[in-house]
């Protein structure tokens, strides 16, 4: 009987001689052939990844900044030419106005028809523009659009506006002026100070 090599070894050598290279070989076989191309495969993926990414990322960051400053821009025409609308409305006022003073001296009635037609000229530019005339005469007194610079007896009911003194003015539902009143007073306050 013959000892097979590989399966007698020696009592004091806990490895046989034919397999001492035998752990590196069973590793390198239970492991991918060449892990190192897989390995910079996957690192190249996501290094080409993370840049198209932080691209990406650059490119909106841009946009926004761009969009920004073109809504800044925006902002600073609006306030700087919002009223140009309202002022070609007003041109032809002006050159009314203008025209009715060089026809003043003609005669009297040129200058009456010359500021009629400027004041017409004017409410249709108010009108374009959003701009109405408050003119409470006999209304309610409302603090939020009249502002009472007195009160007097009245017949009418107390609260009620009983003289206009500037009329007042709206843009859409903004109070521009408060037009200037005079408010009846109670009645009860005038009988008390009728009857002392």
């Amino acid at each position: 009987m013959t000892a097979d090599p590989t399966s007698n070894a020696a009592p004091d050598n806990p490895l046989p001689p034919v397999t001492a290279g035998a752990p590196a070989e069973i590793v390198a076989d239970a492991a991918p052939a060449d892990p190192a191309p897989d390995l910079a495969a996957l690192l190249k993926k996501a290094e080409d990844e993370a840049a198209e990414l932080r691209g990406a990322w650059l490119r909106a960051r841009a946009d926004v900044e761009n969009i920004r400053k073109q809504a800044q821009n925006d902002i600073a025409k609006a306030h700087r030419y919002g009223i140009e609308r309202f002022a070609e409305e007003l041109l032809p006022v002006k050159d009314a106005l203008e025209s009715t003073l060089a026809a003043a001296a003609a005669a009297p009635d040129a200058l009456r028809a010359g500021v009629e037609l400027t004041l017409k000229q004017l409410a249709a530019a108010f009108e374009k523009a959003q701009v109405a005339e408050v003119d409470p005469a006999g209304q309610k007194f409302d603090p939020h659009v009249h502002q009472a610079m007195q009160a007097v007896d009245s017949d009418l009911p107390p609260n009620t506006v009983v003289t206009v003194f500037q009329k007042g003015y709206r843009l859409h539902d903004r109070v521009l002026r408060p037009a200037l009143v005079a408010v009846a007073k109670a009645r009860e306050a005038a009988g008390e100070g009728g009857s002392g």
